[in-house]
């Protein structure tokens, strides 16, 4: 998307600083929803493409902040339980308890991402976590983020204190076996009435996440939900 930056508030519009808060992000939502919909009265600045395209805005949190801006809005609202599962519960009730219906959406919908890993063995499959599980640990640490390969054990790598802090951040992963991952997206969309499922899979080589999607890919097939709940896998 391309607008021209030529005067002063144009280049304004066009540019953000590093040094935000969130106070401004629903002013800022509202700009970015203004370039996506039909021109308004006055509009000086105008995206190119993107007016008028009506672009599908779904909205990313990991709190009940975005969580009720999104109520309010009348949009899908997508939760960050990849690395925030704490938050999931609160931030999916105040979204669906707060929901007001608009021209975008007349009911909730609910994206929850989490870390999921498929393998042929539960051991297997928590092998593979151990490459994310450092990623936390040496993010939590302030260390560069690269992906490192996976471990037979990673207990002798972190302090209790850091397998506590990572254990936190990865609380809603779902890793093992074909049943074991069954059995977890069908806790999770069971609990949360998710209608999609966003599956993060960090492993270290790519054949493994391959293997990995492929494996829910079927999973998904197979999924058993409670009623009024049928729509959750497609």
């Amino acid at each position: 998307m391309l607008a021209r930056l030529s005067r002063p508030y144009e280049r304004s519009a066009g540019r953000r600083g590093l040094a935000q808060d969130g106070d401004d992000f629903p002013a800022l939502l509202e700009e970015l929803r203004s370039y996506l919909g039909p021109e308004r009265p006055g509009q000086v600045v105008k995206a190119i493409p993107g007016q008028n395209s009506n672009v599908p805005i779904t909205l990313l949190g990991s709190s009940d902040f975005s969580a009720q801006l999104a109520a309010a809005l009348g949009l899908p609202f997508a939760f960050a339980a990849h690395f925030a599962p704490d938050a999931l519960d609160a931030a999916e009730k105040v979204y669906r308890e707060r929901f007001q219906p608009s021209e975008a959406l007349q009911n909730p919908y609910l994206l929850v991402a989490v870390p999921v890993i498929a393998a042929s063995t539960d051991a297997a499959a928590e092998r593979l976590f151990t490459a994310p599980q450092q990623r936390f640990l040496r993010l939590i640490r302030g260390e560069s983020l690269e992906l490192l390969p996976p471990v037979d054990s990673i207990e002798a790598l972190w302090s209790d204190i850091e397998k506590a802090a990572v254990e936190n951040r990865l609380g809603a992963a779902i890793v093992g076996s074909d049943a074991t991952v069954q059995a977890g997206l069908e806790k999770l969309v069971n609990d949360t009435h998710a209608d999609e499922v966003i599956v993060v899979t960090d492993t270290y080589q790519n054949s493994d996440r391959m293997d990995s999607y492929e494996r829910v890919a079927r999973i998904a097939a197979e999924i058993k939900l409670v009623p009024n709940v049928e729509r959750r896998f497609k």
